[in-house]
Order: C-alpha cells, then sequence, then structure tokens
C-alpha cells in the first residue's frame, strides 16, 4: 500500500481561525503530529529565567495535557526544576516542522499531585525508574563511569520490589494565559491566532495576528 504523503498545498490549507476552544484545537494538532512526525511528536522546547534574568530553554516530552494545562516531569533539583519552581512561570513552544505549524503558550507554573505523579513514574520503564534515583541531573558529572556506578547502586538496592518515586522526582503543569497557533502560509503571510485569558476561569479572548 502507497503511503500519501501530503503536499505543500495540503498542509496549509483550512481555516483554524474561527475555532474558539484552544484545547480541542491543540488536540487536533498534537493527534496531526502523531502521524507525520518521524520522532516524538510530544516534543516541546520549555524556557526559563535563572535568577538573574537570563533565559535557558530545552526540549521535553509533554506526557500529558488537558483543560488544567499542559505536564511534563522533571528531577525538582535540576536547572529547569529550579529555575521554574522559583519563577512560578514558564513557556512552552511546540514546533511540528513536518506540518508547518506552532504553538507557544506562556503561563503559570504549578505542581502536579503526588497520585499523578505516583501513576505516571510507574507506568515508565523500570531503567527509567532507576535513572531517576541515579541522576544528580544538570550537576557536574566526572565521568559516565561515575553515573554507571550510580544506576548500579540504585538497581542493586531496588532489586526486588517497587521502585519508589523519588521525592525531588515529580510533575509540572503549566497552566496557560496565552496559547498561539502559527501555520505556515505561502509568501510568509502566515496565519496567528492568539488566545489569552487573566485567570484560568476566563473565557478565552482570540485575535489575529499579522504574520
Amino acid at each position: 500500500m502507497t503511503t500519501h504523503e501530503p503536499s505543500p498545498n495540503e498542509l496549509t490549507k483550512g481555516d483554524f481561525t474561527e475555532v474558539k476552544d484552544p484545547f480541542s484545537l491543540f488536540h487536533t494538532w498534537l493527534e496531526d503530529a502523531k502521524g507525520s512526525e518521524p520522532n516524538d511528536p510530544n516534543a516541546v522546547a520549555v524556557a526559563t529565567v535563572d535568577e538573574g534574568g537570563l533565559p535557558n530553554v530545552r526540549m521535553v516530552l509533554l506526557k500529558d495535557f488537558d483543560e488544567r494545562g499542559f505536564v511534563f516531569y522533571t528531577n525538582f533539583e535540576s536547572a529547569k526544576g529550579r529555575e521554574l519552581l522559583s519563577a512560578g512561570k514558564g513557556a512552552m513552544c511546540f514546533h511540528w516542522k513536518s506540518l508547518r505549524r506552532q504553538v507557544r503558550l506562556r503561563g503559570t507554573i504549578e505542581q502536579v499531585s503526588d497520585a499523578e505523579a505516583d501513576e505516571y513514574y510507574q507506568s515508565r520503564p523500570r531503567g527509567s525508574r532507576i535513572g531517576a534515583w541515579a541522576s544528580k541531573q544538570s550537576r557536574p558529572l566526572e565521568s559516565r563511569f561515575a553515573l554507571e556506578k550510580e544506576v548500579a547502586k540504585y538497581t542493586a538496592k531496588f532489586n526486588i520490589g517497587d521502585i519508589p518515586r523519588p521525592e525531588h522526582w515529580s510533575g509540572l503543569r503549566l497552566v496557560p494565559s496565552s496559547i498561539e497557533f502559527w501555520h505556515d502560509r505561502p509568501f510568509r503571510l502566515h496565519d496567528r491566532v492568539l488566545f489569552t485569558r487573566n485567570t484560568p476561569t476566563e473565557a478565552w479572548s482570540t485575535e489575529r495576528l499579522y504574520p
């Protein structure tokens, strides 16, 4: 069976600018990305600022989203964990090159519940759960061998039974106050729609932006 490769016109046709619910639109775009992106359609850049106001950005994997916000998991003692928890604010950017689409989010940061974190942690492969204990994320590492020793230590420690979730490892939820959808159009006359709200209980306001 021949797989249909979408043409540039197919990738950029359709009007999303009248959609009223950004979460349903994001769900549609994410599902589209699952069918077109070769790797990690849920990959997202997360931006933070350090205590001096200098920006940081790195890629993570979105693990859940609903009307409460967008969730990923990390070591709270890592640079991003410390910066997000300190500032209480963050930003995300999804870019699906195969679809020529981008979604940008800004908002406040909150911790997921222990129950949510425990459920996700137990769904991870055993090696990944060991890694959450072994890795002192973002801190200096003298050698690969030192990391492998830590992995061996915790593999032996948790040789039998469940591996508990480390207290320093959990989930963060970005609760968006703005979500911008961008779609490529010919001659760089792109479509951009911005959803904004002041609080999570407010209705969204929408406006089109010049490209």
